[in-house]
């Protein structure tokens, strides 16, 4: 079901409902009341301090279900729901299911867009502005694809920190809207001053740049991107930014306002918590005519046109509130806090391990909860594949290898909320052992 389908949809069913018994619109609602845990910190906790309260955060770890079967630092593919939210999307699969038609036609609507109230308020945007998708890159592929003030001759411009499929996505607009696609490399070591410059350089190297990709935290190393400078110098130049948030938004103590982009792919099931297939398209008032609407839509001034993704998952939008209240209970300065503290104690002690080049800034304005390494002189992305193969094989320890960035691939580790500090104090005693030999 498309977005824009759901509100026909509320239009059409809708007027059905008077002329139902209440028995039957009874039945047919069947409320799901959701458990909620109580998370909320100790009252005055300061996020600094909350980090190292190893007791409360072993209350929000038996919040979750995770495997023992290895020690899990790969938690930037996706956020595990908690238990609550699992059980809580596991009824409204049952409800729906046992609805059919019935429910996706007559009651879903109006439940899709409390929900898409829900997540606006907490993105800190007005509902209008924003759609839903299945994940950030069905967004992101959106709004590179469908903005439509670029003509031939015009430029637009990506990093090596950019996720692949937008990188793709971008370089496709040459085909797409005759434009010519350049790329710039971040420096290593970087810095806030040097990412900035890079940028900045890009910026007057190009003097037909109209639009540039930005990924606030790349999923590659980390690295958090002063986006909301950037987009300041590009605007000053009459250039666009899409930003690709979906590592930032849910993680860091932020807001989209907050990254000064008028054009932002959100993804909702990695640090938010809500079941997988969740993410959102934001477009700021006033700039909706510069998204085409999709295949075939009219244009319009409804968001909801830019996106149609068909039959979508009900209950995974039915538990997103869920996902947030519990998500805000804990609060996200907490998290962030938290997760930081976890991805400093290993990176640190791993500056110290002989062999071992980190991937990562002291600078906190670049720090996010994923952070890279690799053993020096080992840049390939075979070389870091089977490091990864022999940290699960010799230590248990499940980490990734990517590959993209220009100075050659690495390993990416990322905790969760959920990650006791046993879990790293093992990965640092792993590191040092594979430095070894």
């Amino acid at each position: 079901m498309s977005a824009d389908l759901s509100r026909r949809n509320m239009l059409r069913f809708g007027a059905l409902l008077p002329m139902l018994p209440a028995s039957a619109l009874a039945a047919s609602a069947a409320p799901v009341v959701p458990v909620v845990p109580q998370l909320a910190p100790p009252k005055g906790s300061e996020p600094l301090a909350l980090a190292s309260d190893a007791g409360y955060w072993a209350s929000v770890t038996r919040q979750y279900d995770i495997t023992d079967e290895v020690v899990l630092l790969d938690n930037a593919y996706w956020g595990s729901m908690a238990l609550p939210v699992l059980e809580d999307y596991q009824r409204q699969v049952a409800m729906v299911n046992r609805g059919n038609s019935w429910y996706g036609r007559v009651r879903f609507p109006a439940a899709f867009e409390a929900a898409r109230a829900h997540a606006a308020q907490a993105l800190g945007v007005h509902t209008d502005e924003i759609v839903f998708t299945r994940g950030a890159t069905e967004a992101l592929q959106i709004l590179i694809a469908s903005y439509n003030r670029l003509k031939p001759g015009d430029t637009v411009l990506y990093a090596d920190i950019d996720y692949d499929n937008m990188i793709t996505t971008t370089r496709w607009l040459r085909q797409r809207r005759g434009v010519e696609v350049v790329s710039i490399a971040m420096p290593e070591p970087f810095s806030h001053d040097k990412v900035v410059a890079a940028y900045a350089q890009a910026l007057e190297d190009h003097p037909k740049l109209k639009l540039m990709l930005l990924t606030h935290v790349n999923h590659r190393n980390g690295m958090v991107l002063p986006v909301a400078q950037i987009a300041s110098m590009a605007r000053q130049r009459g250039v666009d930014v899409i930003v690709d948030t979906a590592h930032g938004f849910g993680q860091l103590d932020m807001t989209i306002p907050d990254l000064q982009a008028d054009f932002v792919g959100i993804n909702l099931h990695k640090w938010i918590g809500a079941p997988v297939g969740v993410g959102a398209v934001y477009i700021k008032r006033g700039r909706l005519a510069d998204i085409d609407a999709y295949q075939g839509e009219e244009q319009g001034n409804d968001i909801r046109t830019r996106v149609h993704t068909g039959t979508l998952n009900f209950a995974a939008y039915l538990s997103l509130p869920l996902a947030f209240d519990i998500h805000g209970q804990i609060g996200v300065a907490n998290k962030q806090a938290r997760l930081q503290r976890l991805r400093n104690r290993w990176v640190e002690a791993a500056r110290g391990i002989d062999g071992v080049e980190v991937l990562a800034s002291s600078d906190p304005r670049l720090t996010s909860a994923l952070a890279a390494f690799r053993l020096k002189g080992k840049t390939s992305f075979a070389d870091n594949l089977a490091l990864s193969k022999r940290l699960v094989a010799e230590h248990g320890i499940f980490t990734v290898p990517r590959d993209g960035l220009a100075a050659g691939s690495c390993i990416r580790v990322t905790p969760g909320i959920f990650t006791p500090d046993a879990h790293i104090e093992r990965f640092i005693v792993a590191l040092q052992q594979v430095a070894r030999s």
